[in-house]
């Protein structure tokens, strides 16, 4: 086992996923973490700080625009190549250029070049995402999802703390941007150095079927809306244990603030890493159904490990301990789902596809913080982590409902078409492509009210809570109508056998 997927080290492709991976990793913490600290230093006020968060928005609705980057090819490079060096290019000249500015006299051109940045970061994870998509066979999606991880997470490490060491000590901010802007050199690089995928595979031939058909293609398939509420709810139990670690091990246990930064950022950075790469060695021997369902386990037992921190006593081994574990068997799970992302693409619109089946994976770590609080007060931090690791055994559930599917997705044997409640299934469409419109609006609400063009926080906020039950009740429908083709047709067969 360790054999082959150090194989895979070697090869060309896993250089090019490990240098194409930190470019897409790069932007993100210069558009949120690093640049809420320059503002900070530079006293920007908390209300202005607070609106450049929804910046973030971009890589939740990216899904938006990734049908262009299906239906167009640049005149360079081909399809996925040449978006990839568009996008690289912007991002280094914008985060070149924020650089340049002073938050105190240049807000709002920094403003309008973090948005462009993280526009610019969104779309290239999108062609990123359908690149390796195309190129990695079933066997490999394992390994190159663990070398992707690892050179995210690197580069997240590299534009956050080491960021922000070298602006603090050395280099000031200005100068910090504009290394970090020579940062994505590499990754550019390795775009003039991939591989263009198999141009065999058909490219939609209009910009209505690069809307269209990705969504046709996967709603058809049987078992679609399973593998949906597979998809939000695989790392549920995951995204709750995390969503509040910080406020837990500082406020819940007691430990100090520094401490919690040493151990939860460096130690759970190194974990996630080692989890990912081990999740990878270990595909090369499982099944992805197989990996998919050990690491989900393991990933919920291992919230049991803060719950342990409950009822012990204050030491700072344990809480190093149990930010380890997690951090570890979190990375092996995230390894395996990006593997099951990249089966369930058609190569045709990949980017289209996995960009929408990523956005409805952050749905769960978006949103949980909300409930995450209310739970905490009312059932305490015991009660709270006890529940995460009920939280992780729905996903498993659903993954034992979509064997059958998923293995055949794997073998590249394609989806079978679902027969059955057709006028049922495109109301459950319409649920949810009514949910992410208003989700949709509600952001453009909020970002006028915020920028003072008009006053709709309550609105916002209405509109929000709506959309999210939208969205959320049409996936449900689907769900449930997929459980109820399931039991028609096991039956059908029982009957054919019994005849």
């Amino acid at each position: 086992m360790a054999s082959h997927f150090l194989r895979f080290f070697t090869q060309r492709n896993s250089a090019i996923l490990l240098v194409l991976g930190f470019a897409s990793g790069l932007p993100l913490a210069l558009t949120s973490g690093t640049l809420q600290a320059w503002m900070t230093v530079e006293n920007i006020d908390l209300k202005t700080i607070g609106f450049f968060s929804l910046v973030g928005q971009a890589y939740v609705f990216k899904f938006l625009w990734s049908p262009m980057m299906d239906r167009y090819t640049p005149p360079f490079l081909g399809r996925r190549r040449g978006w990839l060096l568009i996008t690289q290019l912007l991002l280094l000249a914008g985060i070149a250029l924020m650089g340049t500015l002073d938050p105190a006299s240049d807000l709002f051109w920094l403003a309008a070049l973090a948005v462009l940045v993280a526009f610019c970061s969104a779309s290239q994870d999108i062609v990123f995402d359908a690149w390796k998509t195309d190129v990695l066979p079933p066997e490999a999606r394992g390994s190159g999802a663990a070398i992707t991880v690892l050179g995210y997470r690197l580069a997240m490490l590299v534009s956050g703390g080491l960021a922000l060491w070298l602006a603090d000590r050395y280099l000031g901010w200005h100068l910090t941007y504009g290394l970090m802007a020579l940062m994505m050199i590499p990754g550019i690089i390795a775009t003039l150095l991939a591989k263009e995928p198999d141009h065999a595979v058909a490219r939609p031939a209009s910009l209505e079927e690069a809307v269209v058909a990705p969504l046709r293609d996967f709603f058809q398939r049987n078992n679609a809306w399973l593998i949906l509420a597979l998809i939000i709810l695989y790392k549920l139990g995951d995204a709750f244990a995390a969503s509040l670690t910080t406020t837990f091990l500082i406020r819940g246990v007691g430990f100090e603030a520094g401490e919690v930064g040493l151990v939860n950022k460096s130690l759970g950075l190194l974990a996630t890493i080692v989890g990912a790469l081990l999740g990878g060695a270990l595909m090369v021997r499982l099944s992805l159904f197989r990996a998919l369902l050990l690491f989900g386990i393991l990933q919920a037992v291992s919230n049991l490990a803060y719950w342990l921190l409950t009822v012990t006593d204050k030491h700072l081994y344990s809480m190093a301990s149990a930010v380890f574990i997690e951090n570890l068997c979190g990375g092996m799970g995230t390894a395996a789902f990006v593997a099951l992302l990249m089966a369930l693409c058609n190569k045709s619109f990949s980017a289209t596809q996995f960009a929408l089946l990523s956005a409805l994976s952050a749905v769960g770590r978006v949103y949980v913080g909300p409930a995450a609080g209310w739970l905490v007060e009312l059932w305490g931090w015991s009660g709270f982590y006890a529940f995460s690791v009920v939280a992780g055994l729905p996903g498993i559930l659903l993954l034992l409902t979509c064997r059958d599917t998923l293995r055949r997705a794997e073998r590249g044997e394609g989806f079978a078409q679902r027969r059955d409640f057709a006028h049922g299934y495109r109301w459950a469409l319409r649920l949810m492509l009514a949910g992410a419109a208003l989700l949709a609006a509600a952001l453009v609400l909020l970002a006028g009210s915020t920028l003072g063009a008009w006053e709709a926080r309550s609105l916002t906020g209405y509109g929000a809570e709506l959309g999210i039950a939208l969205l959320l009740l049409g996936i449900a429908a689907g769900s449930l109508l997929d459980f109820l083709a399931v039991r028609r047709t096991l039956r059908s067969d029982q009957v054919s056998d019994s005849r």
